[in-house]
């Protein structure tokens, strides 16, 4: 019943232009990164209502079904919940418990968005606060495209602490990944580094930015003075 009533208020919220923009704009064409995921047109605020109204009321069980949905706006509902509900507790057994639910079905977070806005407050915050990478390492192994993406947008918690080692050991890792929603992940955090410790972020440069793929290395320089910036696109450093 819980998982049907959140499903209703959001269909509430439901609005038909949204539905049919967000499909193109999520690429859920045949042979793109979202192939199939379907939308019913709800607005992330209005979703994080919805959570905020529900995720202590809603079980973990009840969220797996929530995040299993072919429903694009449901899984990010209850991995919008998810997140709450780690914030909010402060019992280590059941962060632990939240951490394993969120890798037992990350093969349902697998768009863009859904990674980006669960990842870092879940498994990255989990890694920093037990001085235990090895989750984030592991997911950047894998031949997927979203647990590599999870692995190194995770690491926005390190960055918002001041660790960044993680961060450039895991962007080299897959520095050459093929999908450009990697190399935009890996300038962003790369980006988010240098925001925090720009020196940080040019002796990675330095080092490797004739390597890295144009994408990559745009979302990197962005904030940086414009002469600096032409300086590394023109590789006249």
């Amino acid at each position: 019943m819980m998982v049907e009533e959140i499903k209703e208020a959001l269909k509430a919220l439901s609005v038909a232009e949204k539905a049919a923009f967000y499909p193109s704009f999520f690429k859920t064409g045949k042979g793109q990164y979202g192939e199939g995921d379907e939308f019913i047109g709800v607005s992330v605020p209005d979703q994080r209502k919805i959570a905020k109204e529900y995720f202590q009321k809603i079980s973990l069980d009840e969220l797996q079904e929530l995040l299993s949905s072919k429903i694009h706006e449901h899984r990010l509902s209850a991995l919008l919940m998810l997140v709450l509900k780690f914030e909010k507790t402060k019992d280590p057994e059941e962060q632990a418990e939240i951490v394993a639910f969120y890798l037992q079905n990350k093969k349902f977070i697998n768009n863009w968005n859904l990674v980006d806005t669960s990842c870092y407050k879940i498994l990255g915050r989990f890694c920093f606060e037990n001085d235990d990478d090895s989750i984030l390492k592991s997911l950047a192994e894998e031949d997927h495209l979203w647990s590599r993406r999870i692995a190194i947008v995770a690491t926005m918690f390190h960055i918002k602490k001041g660790k960044f080692n993680l961060t450039k050991e895991l962007v080299l890792k897959n520095l050459n990944h093929e999908h450009d929603l990697m190399q935009k992940a890996n300038g962003w955090l790369l980006r988010e580094m240098g925001k925090k410790d720009e020196t940080e972020l040019l002796n990675f440069l330095n080092l490797h930015y004739k390597k890295m793929p144009r994408t990559s290395l745009r979302y990197a320089i962005e904030k940086l003075d414009e002469n600096l910036r032409q300086d590394y696109l023109q590789s006249r450093i």
